[in-house]
């Protein structure tokens, strides 16, 4: 079973998204994929992933792009789940959060929303300073990405399998290439 947790401006219509679903699909696995549209609002977002590692069938694999990396590391810590992290979003001690407060608009959707003060209040509550068993996580990173710095990430997530290429961007430009390892590291128990 694989939950996918989107980015910060995407939702469950993004290319990764459809590609691991349609992937899951194809190998008759359908069933063993959840991605809900997360809401805008961090503490929300992570009750509706908490409500989807409740109801799974088996212990889930938590797959998470960006934002939805950075829940998936503090809900894999927090449940003892196995996640993998494509340029997934840190947020170390200090970081500026500034730029993201504000109006945005979904990219998928067009919705506009606004991530305020609250929001990363909410996000600041779910830091952890240290993670307990960083073999759980394998961490997928293109260092050109140009949102997120993928040296931030590759130090956070020191211990964890890392697969760091050059190039890139923040979409992960290299994803096919990946999704059949993913539903195989899902796989392993």
């Amino acid at each position: 079973m694989i939950i996918y947790l989107h980015g910060f401006r995407s939702s469950p219509a993004s290319s990764k998204a459809q590609d691991l679903q349609a992937r899951l699909r194809a190998l008759g696995r359908g069933d063993a994929f959840w991605c809900e549209a997360l809401s805008h609002e961090p503490a929300r977002a992570i009750a509706q992933a908490e409500a989807a590692i409740a109801a799974a069938p088996v212990r889930p694999t938590l797959v998470g792009s960006s934002l939805g990396g950075f829940y998936a590391t503090w809900l894999a810590e927090r449940h003892d789940l196995r996640a993998v992290l494509i340029n997934p979003a840190v947020f170390p001690e200090g970081f500026d959060a500034s730029p993201f407060v504000g109006r945005h608009e979904n990219l998928y959707t067009g919705e506009p929303f606004d991530f305020t003060w609250e929001h990363v209040a909410q996000i600041e509550a779910l830091r952890l300073p240290t993670l307990a068993r960083p073999e759980r996580f394998w961490l997928l990173a293109e260092e050109a990405d140009e949102v997120l710095d993928t040296r931030v990430s590759v130090a956070r997530f020191a211990g964890a399998r890392q697969t760091v290429l050059p190039g890139g961007d923040h979409s992960f430009t290299r994803w096919h290439d990946y999704i059949d390892a993913i539903i195989e590291f899902a796989s392993a128990r």
